[in-house]
């Protein structure tokens, strides 16, 4: 599965700027209805969702600069996993794709990760020279499951990720690529 970073310029038009992210109290559960396309994304009730059916699913934090877009993406390669995609994985080309809505984006660590229900790649970079006049941090999923790709993307304003991180984490482990999930509970 190749993807290409094309949800920034939808980022680009909503991202809501403020200061500061808090970890909210309670959650909201948005589930597909449609049979064919399942999923569950679980985030804090701070953020509010917009799109989905036929465009990204988008979430953004309603008093700080974070925004998280779940999408699907078409699937040629039936064998995909996290890992093989990760060994393959150019740099240089994630690099440029990025570039192209977020000037001086650079990759920074890449690995695996766990959804509430399948593996994923992740990946993360900065925008030292976004076109919102911040420097941004973009952290990229993504994994194949029901026949579908699936990607979630998140964006905040890297001078902000002591706060913003902690809600990216919570929304990426508790996403499934099953529309019956239920939030996970919390770390002990």
């Amino acid at each position: 599965m190749t993807i290409r970073p094309v949800l920034g310029s939808l980022f680009l038009l909503s991202l809501v700027l403020a200061p500061g992210a808090v970890l909210a109290q309670s959650i909201t559960v948005t589930r597909s209805a449609l049979p064919d396309q399942p999923f569950t994304l679980i985030y804090p009730d701070t953020m509010q969702a917009s799109g989905g059916v036929d465009r990204p699913l988008v979430i953004n934090h309603a008093s700080a600069p974070l925004q998280c877009s779940m999408t699907y993406v078409p699937v040629e390669e039936t064998d995909w996993t996290p890992q093989s995609a990760l060994a393959s994985l150019v740099d240089a080309d994630v690099e440029a794709g990025w570039r192209e809505t977020f000037p001086g984006f650079t990759l920074g660590t890449k690995g695996t990760t766990a959804y509430q229900s399948d593996p994923a790649l992740i990946y993360e970079g900065t925008s030292t020279d976004s076109p919102m006049g911040m420097p941004l941090t973009i952290v990229h999923t993504e994994t194949v499951a029901n026949g579908l790709g699936y990607t979630l993307d998140c964006f905040f304003d890297t001078t902000q990720a002591e706060q913003a991180r902690p809600i990216v984490d919570f929304i990426i482990a508790n996403f499934s690529t099953s529309a019956e999930a239920e939030p996970l509970p919390p770390a002990q």
